[in-house]
């Protein structure tokens, strides 16, 4: 019967079946036509809300009171994280700085044990250094009693720096930063105080067979007068390249014996011939001036020389490491 029916609807091409559809012999599938050649879809009129996004409420009108909003609650920041410090393997050490010094921008901190250190990575854990502004800087030893920490470059000017390790403690800072350049080639020292100079100073750097190294040293003590004997490196006194002299405003530069200091006697070398036995000669009215205004921890950096460079294991020459 099925098959009758298909028959049929192979025999009516393009004919009607009287209700407004027609055939396609070809593909047996109905397509709908309008009565009037078109074909429309009328959807089912709907009423508008009474405002955008609100539902259709009776009785409120053409408009809705705005909805409230409930402002967002502040989140708290978090709070820093300290530091957390491992056990101290050693007793309390000394710490220099001293607590409440102030200090010259390139000084190092010296950490100094009662005993021997085993293992160095644990006592590092157990030192807490902190600087407000922060400063990246990084731990070296000496020896197995005394590890030292320095900044990769100078401090900027003025940091606070606490410092901690085990049960002692030390907090110290900066003053300004006086950087000192002692330049062989034009045998002048220039001095600059937060980046503006403040002094020139001609000067004699050491002569040959004694020449200044290069590198940056780092200032220690200061001492207002003092005698330089040559037999505290080696050379007797009466040796021909022997001496004790009487100094004055003599500025230590590094643990092998150079200094700047007055040197009246060589005034008249002074920013044109090196003439020392490897200290900065200056007039004595530059050297009281450095004296007085140089401080513990101040760079000096001697550069053009003809004499290698300062040692880094030096005492003072931390920063040529």
């Amino acid at each position: 019967m099925q098959q009758d029916y298909a028959d049929e609807l192979l025999q009516k091409k393009d004919g009607s079946d009287g209700h407004g559809t027609s055939f396609t012999a070809s593909t047996g599938r109905a397509t709908m036509i309008a009565a009037f050649g078109a074909a429309v879809v009328i959807a089912p009129a709907q009423a508008a809300p009474l405002w955008p996004g609100g539902p259709d409420v009776p009785g409120l009108g053409s408009s809705a009171p705005a909805v409230p909003t409930i402002p967002a609650l502040p989140v708290p920041a978090p709070e820093p994280q300290m530091q957390r410090l491992m056990p101290a393997p050693f007793a309390d050490p000394s710490i220099t700085p001293n607590g409440g010094e102030i200090v010259g921008v390139a000084q190092p901190i010296k950490i100094s044990f009662s005993d021997t250190i085993g293992d160095r990575a644990a006592a590092e854990a157990a030192i807490e250094i902190t600087t407000t502004p922060k400063v990246d800087g990084h731990f070296y030893w000496i020896n197995d009693t005394q590890v030292r920490w320095l900044p990769n470059e100078f401090y900027p000017a003025p940091p606070q720096v606490p410092v901690a390790a085990g049960g002692a403690r030390a907090d110290f800072s900066t003053g300004d930063s006086l950087i000192t350049t002692a330049d062989d080639a034009t045998k002048t020292i220039t001095v600059t105080r937060n980046g503006e100079v403040v002094r020139t100073m001609p000067t004699s750097f050491g002569k040959p067979g004694y020449e200044t190294p290069n590198g940056t040293y780092i200032v220690g003590e200061r001492v207002r007068e003092m005698y330089m004997d040559s037999s505290t490196y080696g050379v007797p006194v009466d040796a021909p390249e022997g001496y004790r002299t009487y100094v004055e405003y003599a500025t230590r530069m590094s643990y092998s014996g150079i200094f700047l200091h007055a040197a009246p006697w060589s005034v008249g070398s002074q920013g044109y011939a090196n003439v020392s036995h490897g200290c900065l000669n200056v007039s004595t009215e530059d050297g009281k001036w450095f004296y007085e205004n140089a401080r513990k921890g101040d760079p000096v950096v001697v550069v053009n020389t003809a004499g290698g460079t300062l040692s880094g294991a030096d005492g003072l020459g931390d920063w040529n490491r």
